[in-house]
């Protein structure tokens, strides 16, 4: 049985299964599947870097983790956004479950950040939801501007045509 963890961006991890990477790929909603292991390659981080516009928000759990079990700092890890799935590898480097003790050991790392750590991601999640709030109103913006052009074009002076030829 292949037990992986399922962490989705509004911060809810699920175990459930995955037997090959394509079922990986149907988890995180997306083919481009790119993946880092942790520092002891025990672990294996499967996420993608395209995310649609809905699931762009940062993965708060599954980023804490990567930040716990690998060597990047607080500063330099990256931000994983969408859904998230953490699994390990076999020997062969095949996708395999996770084991009791791997899960016990994820939780125990999960909750071993200082509080420096989470200081420094504090500040780097909030500064990325401005930023993802920014663009968000800019788009919003840029609809409104689009749809009263089109709005303008269509209510715009209309030829009529008697007889046909064309009033003007």
């Amino acid at each position: 049985m292949n037990t992986v963890l399922y962490f989705s961006p509004s911060g809810a991890a699920y175990e459930t299964r995955a037997y090959t990477a394509a079922d990986i790929a149907q988890l995180v909603d997306n083919h481009g599947l790119q993946c880092l292991t942790s520092a002891d390659r025990q672990f294996d981080f499967w996420f993608t870097s395209s995310t649609r516009r809905c699931q762009r928000r940062a993965n708060r759990i599954a980023t804490e983790l990567l930040l716990a079990t690998t060597s990047f700092t607080a500063r330099t890890v990256p931000l994983l956004r969408g859904h998230v799935v953490v699994a390990t590898h076999d020997s062969d480097g095949d996708l395999d479950g996770l084991s009791w003790q791997q899960l016990d050991l994820l939780a125990q790392k999960g909750r071993s950040l200082t509080s420096r750590e989470e200081r420094i991601l504090n500040r780097r999640f909030a500064r990325d939801e401005r930023r993802q709030r920014r663009h968000r109103s800019v788009n919003a913006t840029a609809e409104v501007k689009l749809l009263r052009r089109n709005t303008d074009e269509l209510t715009g002076p209309v030829a009529h045509r008697r007889g046909g030829q064309s009033a003007a």
